[in-house]
């Protein structure tokens, strides 16, 4: 690993790269922080799949990627005489040390549990700091991060269940509340209004049963956005099986029977 020196002398050297690319290349010169954007949140997911797939050697890479567009934001932000990136460096240590009491202070807080329940509170005195328990959720998070930071926010404060199982009754609720919904009003609506109203409830049901489902995992200290990706991959992965089968016999997908395919799918469940 490098030393510190080491460290400080590639951060400089970025700098520097930054700084050429912004005068002499055509393209940097042009971005702007809305031509960016779109190039940033890319990036970020690209980032997400090498750290689901533990894939060091692209985490690296795509961390580089990340880096370049915080230090492109931060040389746009000089450019214009509002903020440079030891402003942003300063503001973000400012923040740490302000958040850590317990590191930097002294308040006394032993365990991550223990941490989470102070953060909350530290936010709301800070200057700029939230003003409500929620408003600190980023209104673009997916609605699936944001169902979970929504419910871990409140958990701060002590809105949550006293006992973790008790959410599965909230569940079974929820699931017997959206198929009541789908098929008493869903399959029976007859009017193209009738159907309208009954989509646009069961997706309300729908909604609560994931919403319900978020907050269980949660509860058990899964991570449902990082649960659904590995099962996105498994699922990928047992139906690029089935397909590579059908080819290497000469047929095509749409023309076999579920019970083929489900043939080769337990071939590829029992493969891992």
């Amino acid at each position: 690993m490098h030393t510190r020196q080491e460290k400080i002398e590639a951060f400089g050297r970025l700098l520097d790269v930054m700084d050429d690319l912004r005068e002499k290349c055509p393209w940097d010169k042009k971005q702007t922080n809305e031509s960016l954007r779109p190039n940033t949140i890319e990036e970020t997911y690209e980032l997400c799949d090498a750290l689901i797939k533990d894939d060091n050697i692209n985490i690296c890479k795509e961390l580089g990627d990340v880096l370049l567009h915080i230090v492109f934001y931060s040389k746009i932000g000089e450019e214009k005489g509002e903020f440079d990136v030891a402003d942003v460096c300063h503001k973000l240590c400012d923040k740490l040390i302000f958040r850590h009491p317990h590191v930097y202070g002294d308040v006394i807080a032993n365990t991550p549990d223990q941490v989470r329940q102070t953060w909350e509170q530290i936010k709301t005195k800070e200057k700029d700091g939230n003003k409500t328990v929620l408003s600190g959720v980023p209104e673009a998070l997916p609605s699936l991060v944001k169902a979970y930071r929504i419910q871990d926010k409140a958990r701060n404060v002590g809105f949550d269940w006293e006992e973790r199982r008790d959410v599965w009754k909230k569940v079974k609720e929820e699931i017997t509340e959206f198929e009541a919904e789908v098929e008493l009003a869903y399959n029976n609506a007859e009017t193209d209004d009738a159907k309208e109203t009954a989509k646009k409830h069961a997706t309300e049901e729908f909604g609560d049963v994931l919403f319900s489902l978020i907050n269980a995992a949660r509860l058990y200290k899964i991570n449902p956005d990082n649960a659904l990706e590995h099962t996105n991959q498994k699922f990928i992965k047992r139906f690029n099986y089935v397909e590579a089968k059908a080819k290497e016999k000469g047929q095509d997908l749409k023309y076999l029977t579920l019970e083929q395919m489900d043939a080769w799918w337990n071939e590829a469940k029992a493969l891992g």
